[in-house]
């Protein structure tokens, strides 16, 4: 069976996906203490590029969001798999979830459940 995402609260707008994408490198990278000018060089792009990516005014190529999510030490199957769970959540992430995307054991991405890292999935994502 097919799960639908739950409809919009009236007057609240479904974010963007790069609004999304972006909050979640940017509080990734504020958590890790690491500057823009740190992890721009890590991933090989400008600090303004990074800058504007983190605000949701860029959309990213994949491979822009490869090297930041690398230079952030964690993967771009985690970023998605955190982005796809803040859209599909009924409670904004702003609400004080925390989205730890640099994790190599954490839980299932859909259930929740302990599950640890191997070698094809690479880090997990842990939704507290």
């Amino acid at each position: 069976m097919t799960q639908l995402a739950p409809r919009p609260r009236p007057g609240a707008r479904t974010p963007l996906l790069r609004e999304v994408y972006g909050r979640l490198l940017r509080g990734l990278r504020t958590r890790q203490g690491r500057t823009l000018a740190e992890v721009a060089a890590r991933a090989g792009i400008s600090v303004a590029y990074l800058s504007e990516v983190e605000r949701g005014l860029k959309e990213p190529s994949s491979e822009v969001l490869e090297a930041v999510c690398v230079a952030l030490g964690s993967s771009i199957t985690g970023l998605v798999g955190a982005a796809h769970r803040e859209l599909t959540s009924d409670t904004p992430a702003a609400a004080g979830r925390v989205l730890d995307l640099t994790s190599r054991v954490g839980s299932s991405i859909g259930s929740g459940a302990a599950a640890p890292a191997d070698a094809t999935t690479g880090p997990v994502l842990l939704v507290a």
